[in-house]
């Protein structure tokens, strides 16, 4: 379990950072990686935009710590990996749905 939880906390420790990055960005942030950001012509409000999104990135890795506490607690079981899996995968669904959702918001058609 220790090393999955230096696994996890670093994974949640640059998920967080790119969260912080994205709040305090001037331009518009990107969602995936090979996803271009939009100009700054292309969104009604930058500045929420990025706040969205940086938040976004650092509920994700609060999640991520939280479900390897679940697993933790739940011990040595194979029903301890359900929430070490389900706290990596299930969010990004959440996630790429709301991307899009702040994509019919923000972006100036």
């Amino acid at each position: 379990m220790m090393i999955s939880g230096v696994i996890y906390g670093f994974v949640a420790l640059i998920l967080i950072g790119i969260g912080i990055s994205q709040l305090k960005s001037e331009r518009p942030v990107g969602f995936y990686t090979g996803e271009k950001p939009p100009s700054e012509d292309e969104i009604s409000d930058v500045k929420q935009w990025n706040r969205k999104h940086g938040i976004m990135w650092i509920i994700y890795g609060v999640i991520i710590v939280i479900s390897w506490i679940c697993g933790c607690i739940l011990g040595d079981s194979v029903i301890a990996v359900v929430p070490l899996i389900g706290g990596v995968i299930i969010p990004l669904g959440f996630m790429i749905w709301h991307h899009h959702r702040l994509i019919e918001k923000y972006r100036i058609k």
